[in-house]
């Protein structure tokens, strides 16, 4: 069945381009100039996927994703923008986007991120749980942390944590190979199917997003960076 795609660009030149992309590379792509028609297409018609330029006249992408959040839709999101602080990918995270890619962009890499959030919507990418992980309500628990694979919902101690779809991945992926460093190149690989390179900090930010949404005054940290490798989840 071909994927839909809603892609929400105000540059002319930027939303063609990527509407040819997109059709030759197999999507059915609706293309618009702004937010506005972006939140009626998107209400017409329930796209598999939206990729939402940040910056557009009137409703800008943020926003877009904000109104779409808070009324449950949960279409994965991607991000286009040329905001480079690493507070303005954050905002977009906090908005409820899945995943960003920064302008000036080479479209092989949206092809890939495309790739992953549709494959995590269809069906994981993980390796099959260990069996000490298995129950039957399929939780994962670790170190304080509680994860309900089924119902993508998670906790630390009694606190439930607020998780976008790739926070949830990325935490669940730690969270199994608990004391085992995972190295950067496998990371990329198993959440967004496609290694960027060692001058992306797109893991870096989403690392350290979720330790903010992790870490307690009183509580060891649970996420640990191993310098020149990967990261580990243990409680230290």
């Amino acid at each position: 069945m071909t994927q839909t795609v809603l892609l929400a660009e105000d540059d002319r030149a930027i939303r063609h381009a990527l509407e040819r992309a997109l059709t030759l590379e197999g999507y059915q792509v609706t293309a618009v100039a702004d937010g506005v028609e972006a939140l009626a297409q998107a209400h017409r018609t329930q796209p598999d996927v939206l990729v939402l330029d940040v910056m557009m006249p009137g409703i800008d992408g943020l926003q877009v994703c904000r109104v779409l959040r808070a009324e449950g839709d949960r279409t994965p999101i991607l991000m286009l923008t040329a905001l480079v602080e690493t507070a303005d990918r954050i905002a977009g995270l906090d908005a409820g986007a899945d995943d960003y890619v920064l302008k000036p962009f080479d479209v092989e890499e949206v092809f890939a991120r495309l790739r992953a959030l549709l494959r995590r919507t269809n069906g994981s990418s993980f390796e099959a749980p260990k069996e000490e992980d298995k129950t039957p309500s399929g939780v994962v628990s670790v170190a304080g942390l509680r994860m309900d694979v089924q119902a993508r919902r998670a906790w630390r101690g009694d606190r439930e944590l607020e998780l976008t779809r790739t926070e949830f991945d990325l935490l669940e992926l730690l969270a199994r190979n608990a004391g085992i460093v995972l190295d950067h190149a496998t990371i990329y690989d198993r959440i967004w199917g496609y290694d960027f390179g060692p001058g992306s900090k797109n893991l870096a930010v989403y690392v350290g997003y979720l330790r903010r949404k992790l870490d307690e005054p009183d509580a060891p940290a649970l996420i640990h960076t191993v310098r020149g490798v990967g990261y580990v989840l243990r409680e230290d």
